[in-house]
């Protein structure tokens, strides 16, 4: 008998990053499709505040920098779940400079939230997941990366260079899970600007350094890129959905821009 489009019903998912904002939908569009969620974030009191807004979710206080934090959240998943069959590794930062201007400081910061943490998320998700782990059964690893990952972006010199790593290491661990029968399946989804997303702090960073004259024109600016206008945390959330219940989708790259890409 044929699978379910959707069979998230009872599966147990880890969404990083997701007190607010689109982490916040993915996790709750997940628990609509019947997952059992568990909302991490370093954000302490909004994501319990997002945990209680969503049926049956949880919240565990997490750095995804920190590799202890990484096995105590996926222990906490298992334990209480008796299983763990998603982690969406969604956190993320960005630092719009010329790169030029660009601090070492500021690289590195957003290379080990945005892929650093993404490598951890990857590694101790496939650990429990894979064939002897503690939790054994398989499942789904959903990186968000972005568009940035795969063309450049004016200003975003860090962030491309950490998403377009976050491209390539889904890829690699993709190969690896299924080269070694673990019944783990490694995507990344790449949405270019989202509404109430991270494009905000760059229409805000165009102005601040003077490449457009107010938020406005900076906002026209970014605007003009997406044919089809800035997309919304819903469509990345549904995309996930899709991605974690395609059962043969695997180091695939899913590109969420409104056709900006096609030009």
């Amino acid at each position: 008998m044929d699978q379910p489009i959707l069979d998230l019903n009872g599966k147990v998912a880890l969404v990083t990053g997701s007190a607010q904002g689109l982490g916040a939908e993915i996790a709750t569009t997940l628990a609509r499709q019947g997952a059992r969620v568990i909302v991490s974030d370093v954000l302490e009191d909004l994501g319990r505040t997002t945990a209680r807004a969503i049926q049956g979710a949880q919240f565990v206080k997490h750095d995804v920098v920190s590799e202890p934090d990484w096995q105590r959240v996926v222990q906490f998943a298992v334990e209480t779940h008796g299983r763990l069959d998603l982690v969406v590794n969604n956190a993320g930062i960005e630092a719009f400079s010329l790169l030029e201007n660009l601090t070492v400081e500021q690289f590195q910061r957003v290379q080990k939230v945005n892929l650093e943490g993404t490598f951890l998320g990857t590694k101790w998700a496939i650990r429990a997941m894979k064939p002897g782990g503690s939790s054994g059964h398989g499942g789904s690893i959903i990186n968000i990366s972005s568009l940035a990952g795969i063309v450049g972006t004016f200003g975003l010199s860090a962030y491309c260079a950490a998403k377009g790593g976050v491209r390539l290491l889904t890829k690699a661990a993709a190969i690896e899970c299924a080269r070694l029968g673990y019944g783990i399946r490694v995507n990344s989804i790449h949405p270019a600007v989202v509404e109430g997303g991270m494009g905000k702090s760059v229409v805000k960073s165009l102005v601040d350094s003077g490449l457009a004259p107010d938020e406005h024109v900076a906002e026209s600016l970014l605007a003009s890129t997406h044919p089809m206008g800035f997309g919304k945390p819903k469509d990345v959330a549904d995309a996930v959905c899709f991605v974690a219940s395609s059962h043969w989708m695997n180091g695939a790259e899913l590109v969420l821009d409104g056709g900006a890409s096609a030009q």
